[in-house]
């Protein structure tokens, strides 16, 4: 396999200290494996199969997209509802922004609000998020935005009447992972320590360890299933899923469609999409070819000031289809 050749180079050359592939086709089959180390410092720990990877944003479509649209299967709430039917708390203000965004807008990054804020600064926990609903957030031109996902994690708490940390998790999938069973991500300078089985997002981190935009961490085999599922359309029922794959420009619900430039090759059909990861992970899924792809590693560890990983990904996924058709 080609894509092993330039992952096996990537680790020696020390782009990455430790990384899990696999791949997953419709019919079934999977091939995968593990490389490098979980750790390098203080001390080397061998990545092996089985470890737990930080997420990151791929919280987003496999944790918090799919919940919204199992509450929406269930009926307890539609896409096209106002976020402020179900958290009226950001009718604060008689003008807010937010007032007449619905959850689809949020879900496909369309409502206009900032992508970041350090919102680890302004508090923690419960008071937190009470802040961020009441906060008049500025609109602007659409852009992929964590604030909107944390909203939605938000929602669903609210919806469900549980803490993200409480909703049920498929095997692989966990916001408490063992550490000792962890790839580490950063040496943080703000909370002074390598962190190995907590989040890396400081939002999430502030939030409690469990948001919408970040807080899931998964072992290459969860994230498998997930991706499987997806394929071979368990994942949701059958209306869900061709709710969640119509277009919002660049992207669907929850994902980024193929487009000049993304991350998961060229050579990906016209019909694939996939999301990354702040902490060097990423998933792509190629429904017309039949088959679907993750690449986690710990690229934060020790630092976040690394080379990008752009370039390898869209090798591994050109090398990919070439194989595949």
């Amino acid at each position: 396999m080609r894509a092993r050749a330039l992952l096996e180079e990537a680790v020696v050359r020390g782009v990455v200290p430790g990384l899990a592939f696999g791949v997953v086709y419709a019919d079934g089959r999977r091939e995968a494996f593990h490389l490098g180390l979980a750790q390098r410092v203080p001390e080397p720990v061998p990545l092996e199969e089985g470890f737990y990877f930080d997420l990151a944003s791929l919280t987003k479509p496999l944790f918090t997209l799919r919940e919204v649209l199992r509450a929406v299967e269930e009926g307890l709430l539609d896409l096209d509802d106002p976020l402020s039917q179900h958290l009226p708390e950001i009718l604060w203000l008689k003008d807010h922004p937010l007032k007449g965004v619905s959850v689809r807008a949020l879900l496909a990054h369309t409502a206009g609000l900032p992508a970041w804020e350090a919102l680890y600064t302004w508090g923690e926990g419960e008071a937190l998020k009470a802040r961020v609903l009441q906060h008049p957030w500025p609109l602007g031109e659409p852009t992929y935005s964590d604030i909107g996902y944390i909203l939605l994690g938000i929602l669903l708490e609210r919806v469900r009447g549980r803490p993200l940390a409480h909703f049920p998790l498929p095997p692989g999938l966990t916001f408490a992972p063992p550490k000792e069973r962890s790839a580490a991500t950063e040496l943080c300078p703000w909370r002074k320590r390598v962190l190995r089985g907590e989040v890396h997002d400081e939002n999430a981190f502030a939030l409690g360890g469990a948001a919408g935009h970040a807080g899931l961490f998964g072992t290459l085999e969860g994230v498998l299933d997930q991706l499987s599922a997806i394929l071979q359309g368990t994942w949701l029922s059958r209306a869900a899923l061709e709710e969640m794959a119509r277009p919002h420009g660049e992207r669907l619900l929850g994902w980024e469609r193929k487009r000049p430039g993304w991350q998961g090759g060229s050579l990906a059909s016209e019909g694939a999409f996939g999301h990354t990861g702040f902490t060097g992970v990423g998933v792509w899924v190629d429904p017309v070819r039949g088959y679907a792809w993750a690449l986690l590693t710990n690229a934060v560890h020790p630092t976040r000031h690394r080379p990008s990983l752009a370039a390898l990904r869209r090798a591994v996924g050109n090398a990919l289809a070439a194989e595949v058709t």
